[in-house]
């Protein structure tokens, strides 16, 4: 969440920029080790609905769900952490949305997107009630790939598992 795009206006970088860091602060106020996650925006999908701040990293891979309350886009509810210790599964649709499963049973369903309007809360933006367009398509892009990533890491897991060892 933190590059924008070359074709937006002045004012909508502002306005990019402005609702990016209300996305971190409430990512932030949550994980106390925030500065070594990459974050992207994303939307519910399959009926989950809801807004998330998801963050990733590569070492130790790691998933964090910071679901956000629709209308303040605060924290509503603390971040879950999906990692090698506790993830159930993990996949990717046709179409670019993602499932993250823990062992406990929560399921995770969320899209992705390079490009969305988010409707801004008050503390995120200069004009209440403003829609905002959110540029995010080099995160799209990294959060992607290091999903692809993990879901080889957890394919070649399974795959050490079939190995006979006669």
């Amino acid at each position: 969440m933190g590059k924008t795009d070359g074709d937006v206006s002045a004012p909508e970088k502002t306005e990019d920029s402005t609702l990016k860091a209300h996305l971190h602060r409430a990512f932030d106020q949550q994980i106390p080790n925030f500065g070594s996650y990459n974050l992207v925006y994303a939307t519910g999908r399959a009926g989950e609905g809801g807004k998330y701040i998801v963050g990733y990293r590569r070492e130790p891979m790691e998933i964090l769900v910071a679901p956000l309350h629709a209308g303040t886009l605060a924290a509503l509810e603390p971040a879950v952490a999906i990692n090698l210790t506790n993830i159930s599964h993990l996949a990717k649709d046709r179409a670019g949305g993602h499932e993250v499963g823990t062992s406990t049973g929560r399921v995770y369903r969320f899209e992705v997107a390079p490009e969305t309007t988010v409707d801004a809360p008050p503390a995120a933006t200069r004009e209440p009630g403003a829609r905002v367009r959110l540029q995010q398509h080099h995160d799209a892009e990294d959060f992607s790939a290091f999903f692809d990533e993990f879901l080889t890491l957890l394919d070649g897991f399974g795959e050490s598992e079939n190995v006979d060892g006669d």
